[in-house]
């Protein structure tokens, strides 16, 4: 089996594309369907048998790929990171910020060390990443970014570390896009809302038990797919978005709409979700739901 993408299947032939976070998730999911469509997807994150097991699966389906240990928090590590990348493989055509965490708590309970690693992963790293790729190349070659984001539009309870860094890297990506359009380089976010991932079955407690609910609190009364978001990331480093630069594109359902004085109707027969990730993977959290 391959992935089943919409997008032609030579869209990325001969580009190389960076995906930080891509040992699992979203991050795994994007860098499977880039493949599929001909890029060589450099797979970077902190633990190498996740990347490495990513790189076989796509190597089984045909597609290439190569990865890099590295922890994008530290300034040394990601600059020889990006000139590494580009001594192997030549110019990097596409960075996806993908990678990033959090955990549940609220506010008073966070510690100095616990908001700013959150923040260091999840806006630091983004930018380090984004900064080199455009230092080292991109602003010779031009090319395309797309940073990751989450629902945090109206605030982020019980995340307020990730939502202060999340919202801060929507700022950066249209900062970016303004300040690097001239040599061709075009930054983009995407927030996805709740995504059936991998990345679920890292709750536990009273958050875990929210999650099977998380449809019935999304207008079209389903949780998201990783290909939908791969899909829009994919859109977004195309030709097709070649005009499209300091944008944030939400993959949510409509979730982030509204308010509670409208309230949502009883659960209807949900929207047709798109799937094409052959190798997706179904949180257990979920599936305990069934």
């Amino acid at each position: 089996m391959a992935f089943d993408s919409i997008f032609k299947a030579d869209l990325f032939q001969g580009q190389s594309i960076i995906v930080t976070g891509g040992g699992s998730g979203i991050g795994r999911c994007t860098a499977h369907e880039l493949a599929a469509l001909g890029a060589h997807v450099i797979l970077v994150g902190r633990k190498p048998e996740k990347l490495q097991t990513v790189a076989a699966e796509i190597s089984e389906d045909g597609g290439r790929a190569s990865w890099q240990a590295c922890d994008i928090r530290d300034e040394e590590a990601v600059k020889a990171l990006v000139s590494q990348v580009l001594q192997d493989h030549g110019p990097i055509h596409g960075l996806v910020n993908n990678a990033g965490g959090q955990y549940p708590s609220p506010l008073a309970s966070i510690n100095q060390k616990g908001f700013e690693t959150v923040l260091r992963t999840n806006l630091v790293g983004g930018f380090l990443m984004a900064r080199e790729v455009f230092n080292q190349c991109m602003s010779k070659h031009g090319g395309a970014i797309v940073n990751m984001l989450a629902d945090m539009w109206g605030g982020m309870p019980g995340m307020g570390h990730s939502g202060a860094a999340r919202s801060g890297m929507d700022n950066f990506t249209k900062t970016a896009a303004f300040e690097w359009g001239y040599a061709g380089v075009r930054v983009n976010a995407v927030a996805p809302g709740w995504i059936a991932s991998s990345g679920m079955d890292t709750y536990e407690g009273a958050f875990k038990a929210v999650i099977p609910t998380l449809r019935e609190h999304v207008p079209l009364k389903r949780i998201g797919t990783e290909s939908e978001v791969s899909a829009a990331i994919v859109f977004l480093l195309s030709p097709a978005a070649a005009f499209v630069s300091g944008s944030t594109l939400r993959i949510d359902g409509a979730a982030s709409l509204g308010n509670r004085a409208w309230p949502l109707h009883k659960a209807q027969p949900s929207s047709v979700s798109f799937n094409g990730f052959h190798r997706a993977y179904v949180p257990d959290v979920l599936k305990e739901e069934k």
